[in-house]
């Protein structure tokens, strides 16, 4: 029987999985909705769709799955979902007890920054840092292809940073789910920069909406999106002096904008410590597939063997 990579992208509303060969080509996929509020319910719904797709593409595989959150190390439990069933759990020894094998789970964001890094729009880089600009805001790093959890497992956790060096009209900045103000999700969030639009012009529209507009040369939808790119690049650029990246990765629905990378790098500069700014940032290459597939990534090393 053939081995397989098999990933479960385990989202609020559903579940993706995919069973891929050693070359990464797609054997199995499929979807199924997210039993919410139900934990018990969720474990079965990964176990069928793990049973499914190891049908589908005859063999048996590794699995990894990618989740909303992050685990506290010393207990293993789930912590930082917004699905928030999942909270306090011990997700994965119960994957591991129903599936009858070794389960590396890891957060959504690294899922997709490992799944550009092996084949993506960061394949062949050592630092890949990629960002998801959609519903919400976060990222991951992956080096050498492998996720960077960090000793907390909070490495990423770019959204619920303060937005830098803010304007006097920024501050304190939109209130967060979190608790504080001015996270960068508030901000740059696809919610947020309708929010953002909305305080500018008293009109409410969706960020779809105002990307046409802005399009369309509607001088107020402009004035928005100008903003909310100079406070991407301010974010973009606080990391960049951390960890100065080989490569940034944008996902999510945001990401699709496409006048996003010629006119980015411009605003990124001027925070750069020390000047100049030639980092490349790149949409990523495979979409909404990405976390699905850095899932099953995450078995991407020589020690790596179905159970």
């Amino acid at each position: 029987m053939a081995v397989l990579r098999i990933g479960i992208d385990l989202g609020g509303t559903k579940i993706a999985g995919i069973a891929l060969d050693e070359a990464g080509r797609v054997l199995a996929e499929r979807r199924v909705a997210t039993p919410r509020g139900d934990y018990d319910a969720s474990l079965r719904a990964i176990a069928g769709l793990v049973g499914f797709l190891e049908a589908e593409a005859g063999g048996t595989g590794t699995v990894g799955v990618g989740i909303p959150g992050a685990l506290v190390p010393e207990t293993g439990l789930v912590k930082n979902a917004n699905s928030t069933w999942l909270n306090g759990q011990p997700l994965g020894e119960d994957l591991e007890r129903v599936l009858a094998r070794p389960v590396r789970l890891e957060n959504d964001a690294n899922c997709l920054a490992v799944s550009e890094a092996v084949d993506g729009a960061g394949q062949g880089e050592g630092v890949v840092w990629a960002v998801i600009l959609g519903t919400g805001v976060g990222s991951g790093i992956a080096l050498s292809g492998r996720a960077l959890s960090g000793r907390r497992h909070i490495a990423g956790e770019w959204g619920h940073n303060p937005l830098p060096s803010p304007r006097d009209d920024e501050r304190p900045g939109p209130a967060c789910y979190c608790g504080r103000h001015g996270c960068l999700e508030t901000w740059l969030s696809g919610p947020g920069l309708a929010a953002d639009h909305a305080r500018r012009t008293d009109r409410t529209m969706t960020g779809e909406a105002i990307v046409t507009a802005m399009r369309g040369g509607d001088a107020a939808a402009q004035a928005t999106f100008s903003a909310w790119l100079d406070r991407l690049g301010r974010g973009i650029a606080g990391v960049v002096n951390v960890l100065d990246p080989d490569v940034i990765v944008l996902g999510g629905g945001l990401s699709t904008i496409s006048e996003i990378y010629d006119a980015l790098p411009e605003r990124v500069a001027p925070h750069i410590f020390g000047g100049g700014f030639d980092t490349p940032i790149r949409q990523s290459r495979h979409g909404d597939a990405s976390g699905v597939r850095g899932a099953a990534w995450l078995w991407n090393d020589r020690d790596a063997s179905a159970a």
